[in-house]
C-alpha cells in the first residue's frame, strides 16, 4: 500500500469513529475534499452537514462554489452569517486577526451543529498549514475543532492528488482565503476596503490571472500574479486594461510586486518574538 492511500485510509478510519459531524466548508480545496470524503462515511450513519460561513470578507464567488457542490451531492448545507465585521477586535485588524476570526466563525458553526444535534466539528487545516503564522489554527484546538487532514498527515499536495483521482474540480483550484488578508495589520477593515479588493480581483481573474492577489495599501494596489505571469501582465493591452479598471475601482496608484505571488505574504510584517506555532 502506498503512502498516499494510507492517509486517506487513516482519514477514513479517524472519521468512522464520529457518531455525527459538521464540516467547516469554504468551497476550497481542503474542505471540499474533507467534505467529499467524509459525505461517504455519513450516507448510511449519524446527523452530517456541511457549513459555509458567508460575510463580506469572504469571497462571494467561494460560497456559490460552496453551495453548488453541496447541491450536487446531495449533501446537507448551511449557509450562516459570521458576522465578523461586527467585532471591533477583528477590524482593528492587529496581527491575531486570524485568531479573533475563527473564534467568531466556529462559535456560530458551533451553534448551528448543536442545534442539529451535532458536536464534532471539522475543519480543512492540512500539514503545510503549520508551517506559516496561522493563528487561527490556536482558536480551533481552544475550541475542539477537529483536524482530520492534519491527523492523517495530508499535504497540500497530497489533497491536490487524491482530489484529482476522485473526480473533485476544486483538485486545482487556486487558494483563495479571506479578502482581511490582503490588508496589512493595524489598517482598519472596513466594507468599502473588502469591496475594492474583491472587485478587483475579479477583473484580474476574468483576464486569465486565476492565483493572484490585490493588496489595499490605501490609495496604492499592490498586485501579485505567479512569477510565469508576469510578463503577460506587462503587455500594453492587457496593462491599460487593469489600470483604468482599477482607477474606475477607486485606487489611484497600481503596482506590481516583482516577487510574484507568495501566500501570507503581509505575516513578514509580524514581529519576531510572536509565536508563529499558534
Amino acid at each position: 500500500m502506498n503512502n498516499l492511500i494510507l492517509k486517506k485510509k487513516n482519514l477514513e478510519s479517524g472519521l468512522r469513529k464520529l457518531d455525527s459531524l459538521a464540516v467547516a466548508f469554504s468551497g476550497g480545496v481542503d474542505s471540499t475534499f474533507l467534505l467529499a470524503v467524509a459525505s461517504k462515511i455519513f450516507q448510511d450513519k449519524g446527523q452530517f452537514v456541511a457549513i459555509t460561513a458567508q460575510s463580506p470578507v469572504h469571497p462571494q464567488k467561494d460560497v456559490s462554489i460552496a453551495e453548488l457542490f453541496a447541491k450536487e451531492y446531495n449533501i446537507n448545507h448551511l449557509i450562516i452569517h459570521s458576522g465578523e465585521m461586527d467585532s471591533f477586535a477583528f477590524t482593528a485588524n492587529s496581527p491575531d486577526r486570524c485568531y479573533v476570526c475563527k473564534k467568531i466563525i466556529f462559535g456560530q458553526i458551533t451553534k448551528s451543529a448543536a442545534e442539529l444535534g451535532i458536536y464534532h466539528i471539522a475543519h480543512g487545516v492540512n500539514v503545510d498549514d503549520q508551517s506559516d503564522y496561522r493563528p487561527g489554527m490556536k482558536a480551533a484546538r481552544e475550541m475542539n475543532i477537529l483536524s482530520p487532514l492534519l491527523d492523517a498527515g495530508l499535504t497540500k499536495n497530497d489533497i491536490r492528488q487524491l482530489s484529482k483521482e476522485m473526480g473533485l474540480t476544486t483538485w486545482d483550484k487556486p487558494a483563495s482565503g479571506c479578502l482581511a488578508t490582503r490588508i496589512p495589520y493595524g489598517e482598519t477593515i472596513d466594507l468599502k476596503k473588502l469591496n475594492m479588493v474583491e472587485t478587483s480581483e475579479t477583473v484580474l481573474s476574468d483576464l486569465g490571472f486565476k492565483n493572484c492577489r490585490v493588496r489595499h495599501y490605501g490609495e496604492l494596489a499592490k498586485i501579485e500574479v505567479l512569477s510565469d505571469h508576469i510578463d503577460r501582465l506587462l503587455i500594453s493591452s492587457v496593462r491599460n486594461q487593469i489600470i483604468n479598471q482599477f482607477k474606475k475601482i477607486g485606487f489611484l496608484y497600481i503596482t506590481l510586486d516583482l516577487e510574484g505571488h507568495q501566500s501570507g505574504r503581509l505575516n513578514r510584517s509580524v514581529p519576531a518574538d510572536v509565536d508563529t506555532s499558534k
